[in-house]
């Protein structure tokens, strides 16, 4: 992938002493992996110990994570205490996520509640969406909207009530649509930053140690698709 966040263009959306939000490139992974890239909770760490000057190891711990051609806010703990209430509020799901997608062809239905059956399959790096429960499926379930109507394309409003592995990319193609430039969930083609028209535009949550609601938003990637949907 081509674009990636570096500490020069590091996207900040929100941070504290506590919390830190960035706005996630296409290409980034969240941690490292065996492709051995740079994730972005190295990255971050340097944007912290280089902000705030500090010597020695830089905490931060990784609350969640999103795929690697996704795009949008992901948020990092910057203390052991964030790390563990955001990781409880997680868990439980006392959090809001909303996802913006641009899919073709435009799903049936205005806005529908999806609710299928997902199965991994690791060796694809792919999950596979059932209608019934099948051996060693999940559950998935989330709530979509289409927001506005292009030439070619539909903007989704995703709502998700659970967190399973690619679900709105395999809830989708379940459903006939493709997320643009999602080649692995049958998309025509690619983008030529090898990203994915998936954004994690919204994510809500009581602050974990303020106790205050924090709602951060993340602008969309600037291309021509996604300045269309404004």
């Amino acid at each position: 992938m081509k674009t990636h966040s570096t500490l020069d263009n590091l996207n900040v959306l929100y941070e504290d002493n506590h919390i830190i939000a960035i706005n996630k490139r296409a290409g980034d992974i969240v941690q490292g992996d065996q492709t051995g890239d740079v994730p972005l909770s190295e990255i971050v760490k340097q944007y912290i110990a280089k902000k705030y000057n500090k010597p020695g190891a830089v905490f931060l711990g990784v609350v969640h994570r999103l795929d690697r051609p996704t795009t949008g806010v992901i948020i990092f703990a910057r203390t052991s205490k964030a790390l563990t209430r955001l990781n409880k509020a997680f868990a439980e799901k006392a959090t809001q996520k909303k996802y913006w997608a641009i899919v073709s062809p435009a799903p049936p239905k205005q806005e529908d509640q999806l609710i299928h059956y997902l199965k991994r399959n690791p060796k694809q790096n792919k999950s596979y969406a059932h209608n019934k429960e099948v051996p060693e499926s999940k559950k998935a379930s989330l709530h979509y909207f289409i927001l506005k109507k292009l030439d070619n394309f539909s903007l989704l409003e995703i709502e998700l009530h659970t967190g399973r592995h690619h679900q709105i990319r395999a809830q989708l193609n379940k459903i006939g649509c493709s997320i643009k430039g999602d080649l692995k969930y049958d998309a025509k083609r690619s983008n030529p930053n090898g990203g994915i028209h998936l954004h994690a535009r919204e994510l809500a949550f009581i602050h974990p140690v303020k106790k205050e609601p924090i709602k951060i938003t993340a602008p969309t990637p600037k291309d021509a698709v996604w300045d269309a949907c404004k």
